[in-house]
């Protein structure tokens, strides 16, 4: 596209518009699209050039645009990320005009991704210079994907094929990727329960609703809510294409922690299809009840489950390798009534030195608490009397 002439581009631009065209609108206003590697249309200041060929406030939108691929073009992000912040309001402000009709949805999205992913360079380029803090930029650029989503979520048209309604899943997961990274997840909540409300929920296109599901998933996790994390990671995982199997790994990093939470182990298959290695000590260690190994595992692998979040979780499976260790112990001594000193006795043999009857009576009432072994505590003996009927209900495998 290096042919491209300014009077070409303005020519197509102002078609795709006109035509009310959203799909071809969306692409010659994206940064995907050829059109920015021509130096042609890398200009500081196109105002006056747009004002010629264009009504307000797309004259405005266009020369921005075009100030955005000279900043690209100087890889100055910073301003790349200004440019496109005026592209978004420009576009907001054509887009609440746009009365029965939802053309422009494509261009919406568009133009909503290039902002992201130039705030997000835009924070490494301010950081690395000293200038601003992380996550700053990305915080400003949601602020402006807010006011789209709001757009969208208040149109109140009975007709759904005209209502902006269908443009709210898209936004929601930009915002949830911003979320997520700046760690605010508490932000997530009136989008979530925007979407809920919405008549067209279970309508959106596959695609959106997988990646929804998955934000949601993680959320819910981050919450303690793991019944709900696991519906709605479980959906993502099943429904996500199955010639994409890096998507399928990412669901998977958050899914296994929660279904291990509820007591379902994934088998040795799916961790070695999907290259999730790092898990399978962690599984094998919750399995047999190695405290020893679950322990080193964590350090070992300590940075790969901090980076993907999860290391917190992972640490709650703990209680459920002390149910299994406690198994051990009960098929040993072969009584149902279980002196809570050998309780002791095997986490010492686990190198779990600082450990008392008062700590052992804890974590034994936690676990009866949860329903992982059946029994109670009497306290005048110091034993643990466990049903002499599955008095450790199995946990089941899944995929």
């Amino acid at each position: 596209m290096a042919h491209f002439t300014l009077n070409h581009y303005f020519q197509q631009v102002d078609e795709a518009l006109s035509s009310k065209d959203g799909e071809t609108s969306a692409e010659l206003l994206s940064f995907k699209h050829p059109h920015i590697a021509s130096p042609k249309l890398q200009i500081a200041n196109a105002q006056a050039q747009t004002e010629r060929w264009f009504e307000q406030p797309y004259d405005e939108l266009i020369a921005c645009h075009l100030r955005a691929v000279w900043s690209v073009s100087n890889n100055d992000y910073v301003e790349a990320y200004a440019s496109q912040a005026v592209v978004v309001q420009a576009f907001n402000r054509a887009f609440q005009t746009q009365k029965d009709e939802n053309w422009s949805l494509p261009l919406m999205n568009a133009v909503v991704l290039d902002l992201r992913q130039f705030a997000s360079k835009a924070d490494k380029q301010l950081t690395q210079n000293g200038r601003g803090n992380p996550g700053e930029t990305l915080e400003k650029a949601a602020e402006a994907i807010m006011g789209c989503f709001r757009v969208c979520a208040s149109d109140s048209r009975s007709s759904l094929e005209v209502s902006k309604k269908w443009g709210m899943l898209a936004l929601a997961i930009q915002l949830f990727k911003i979320y997520f990274k700046i760690n605010k997840l508490h932000l997530c909540k009136p989008l979530i329960r925007a979407i809920e409300s919405a008549p067209i929920k279970e309508q959106f296109k596959i695609g959106h609703l997988v990646a929804y599901r998955y934000f949601v998933g993680r959320k819910f996790m981050f919450d303690g809510d793991y019944k709900s994390a696991n519906e709605y990671l479980t959906f993502a995982f099943e429904h996500c294409h199955h010639m994409s199997p890096k998507n399928k790994r990412a669901v998977l990093i958050y899914l296994i922690p929660v279904k291990m939470l509820l007591g379902l182990m994934p088998s040795l298959e799916v961790l070695q299809k999907y290259k999730l290695m790092q898990f399978i000590d962690i599984v094998t260690s919750v399995r047999t009840g190695n405290l020893l190994l679950f322990n080193q595992t964590l350090e070992k692998q300590q940075a790969f489950f901090i980076e993907c979040g999860i290391y917190l979780i992972l640490e709650k499976l703990k209680i459920l390798t002390y149910r299994n260790l406690f198994k051990k112990v009960s098929i040993l001594l072969k009584t149902h009534q279980l002196p809570l000193d050998a309780y002791v006795t095997a986490l010492k043999c686990m190198q779990v030195e600082d450990i008392d009857i008062i700590e052992i009576q804890c974590i034994v009432a936690n676990l009866i608490y949860m329903g992982y072994i059946k029994g109670y505590i009497s306290h005048q003996h110091q034993k643990l009397v466990v049903s002499k009927q599955n008095a450790f209900p199995a946990l089941s495998t899944f995929l």
